[in-house]
């Protein structure tokens, strides 16, 4: 049985994706689920933002022999060489959390997955095209299964190229960050066609393959959602600069991402998973801490008036998790 991935993928960048990705998996193993991240993201901001420098170094420069921990890069590096995908070996971030570390020369890997999307198509198509495209879901699930993991959290960059094309077809389930700005809208309406695309694509290569020798994945790429990111309130509501975007982003979200007919759709409307606003004062504390913000104790600076908001972090957070579990249950649901 093979764990769902959810892909956090948006195709503007700068909405705090990766910070979502941190706090949600964090808090989905704080929930007794058992989570593997992987970060896909070339810029490997997501392990930057999990493991401290000295980590780091040791990851990207070991100094005496192989890392202790093998990157994404590491893990499909031989397909380069003719060779076959490596186990990847997780790093350990807090209990029933593990991540497979991102690496800088994960875009090393652009021309690889272009060539073999093409050779995984029509009479052409052979093991090693598909071995190759569907990468990043192998090694997901190697890890998944190292670990029983309940489910793989994503991350990914922003761009609409190869290799976030290779991250969605490994995905079951996308959750759109989004920006209340007028970019955050135009990466949606790039967004939905791109998807779809992808999808329709994957699928005609696996329709082709008529005998496939190792287990592929769906390509699903179901769309869970949208969580407006970074909102500021003034008297518990959103300031009119943000509110004028915000307003837009149900009904252009249903209209490009769902095909939905556009209407006028209310703000909170179903497929909006949450509203997180931003917790300015607990960001650098966070990032100094390798931690989530809800996460934070007096030892690293939440004292006062911050130990409230890292209250009201853990039920925000606490909150959108519940939401998506509901969305994707029951194949997240925990095993003994």
């Amino acid at each position: 049985m093979t764990a769902p991935v959810l892909t956090f993928f948006n195709n503007k960048g700068g909405v705090g994706k990766t910070s979502l990705v941190l706090h949600l998996a964090w808090m989905l193993s704080e929930m007794g689920r058992r989570v593997v991240a992987i970060d896909l993201d070339p810029q490997a901001n997501l392990t930057s933002a999990f493991l401290a420098e000295d980590a780091l170094e040791a990851l990207w420069e070991p100094a005496d022999g192989p890392a202790s921990d093998r990157t994404i890069y590491q893990c499909l590096k031989p397909l380069t060489e003719m060779g076959d995908i490596a186990a990847p070996m997780t790093h350990a971030v807090h209990s029933g959390l593990h991540l497979v570390p991102g690496d800088l020369s994960l875009a090393r890997l652009e021309g690889l997955l272009s060539q073999e999307w093409g050779n995984a198509l029509g009479s052409a198509a052979n093991a090693r095209a598909f071995r190759v495209s569907s990468g990043f879901w192998q090694v997901a699930q190697l890890a998944a299964a190292q670990h029983r993991a309940d489910l793989v959290l994503a991350d990914v960059g922003p761009s609409l190229g190869a290799i976030n094309r290779a991250a969605l077809i490994a995905t079951d389930h996308v959750v759109v960050p989004l920006a209340a700005d007028m970019y955050s809208l135009q990466g949606l309406r790039n967004l939905g066609p791109t998807l779809r695309d992808w999808r329709a694509d994957w699928q005609q290569r696996v329709a082709g393959w008529k005998q496939p020798s190792f287990a592929l994945p769906a390509g699903h790429m179901q769309p869970l959602g949208y969580v407006l990111m970074q909102h500021i309130e003034r008297l518990s509501r959103p300031v009119a600069a943000y509110k004028k975007w915000a307003d837009r982003i149900p009904g252009t979200y249903a209209e490009s991402v769902l095909q939905q007919p556009l209407a006028r759709v209310q703000p909170a409307d179903g497929n909006c998973l949450a509203r997180l606003k931003h917790y300015r004062s607990l960001a650098p504390l966070a990032q100094e801490a390798h931690k989530p913000i809800f996460a934070l104790t007096s030892a690293d600076g939440a004292i006062g008036s911050h130990a409230a908001a890292v209250r009201d972090a853990y039920g925000d957070f606490k909150a959108l998790a519940v939401a998506i579990l509901e969305r994707i249950a029951p194949a997240t649901k925990s095993t003994p």
